[in-house]
């Protein structure tokens, strides 16, 4: 028998995701976000709040990068989502990670993150119920250390956290424990 909760963010896994832009002068700005989603073949939607440093930044310079955390930057991770670049002049610098400007967008990319998302802001979605930046991908590059012998990422190998809204913890997600399109497939034949 199931118990009442209440209302809750009962979506488990969520990735944790870490965004960067420029500000206006070309300084870097990181951000910690969990509630963001593949939304289209090349579209991210990030649902953040229109407040933060990261958010101001990506309006001003129309593009972003995504990257994915692993377990080996849990800490840092976790810091890009407790310090605000809006309180914290010098949140990046403190964490003595290094960023270089993506070939693709003006946008930096974060060294230490193993997977990262280059992107275009395709649109501002601002309802009632949500505020949701969008944006194009326009490439993505990975570590080699996390890729396959076919050149594919290995969830394995990335060691990806994941975030729980119920006890508030980071998890490793990568046992792979069925194959999508096929686990079910016997029940598709009568």
């Amino acid at each position: 028998m199931k118990k009442d909760l209440g209302v809750l963010q009962a979506v488990y896994p969520m990735p944790v995701l870490m965004v960067a832009a420029y500000d206006e002068t070309g300084k870097v700005n990181v951000m910690n976000a969990a509630w963001g989603m593949i939304c289209a073949m090349d579209k991210i939607a990030l649902f953040i709040d229109e407040d933060h440093k990261t958010t101001q930044n990506i309006l001003k310079t129309k593009a972003f990068t995504v990257a994915l955390a692993d377990q080996a930057h849990m800490d840092v991770a976790d810091f890009f989502g407790i310090a605000s670049g809006n309180k914290m002049e010098n949140k990046f610098e403190r964490t003595g990670y290094h960023a270089v400007k993506s070939g693709h967008v003006n946008a930096p990319i974060i060294e230490e993150f193993p997977v990262v998302m280059e992107c275009e802001l395709a649109e501002v979605i601002h309802t009632e119920n949500m505020y949701a930046i969008v944006g194009k991908i326009v490439n993505v590059a990975a570590e080699e250390a996390v890729l396959d012998e076919k050149g594919k990422v290995d969830p394995e190998r990335l060691r990806a956290l994941t975030f729980d809204q119920f006890k508030h913890g980071y998890y490793v997600s990568g046992e792979r424990v069925g194959k999508a399109w096929n686990a079910g497939a016997a029940l598709m034949k009568e």
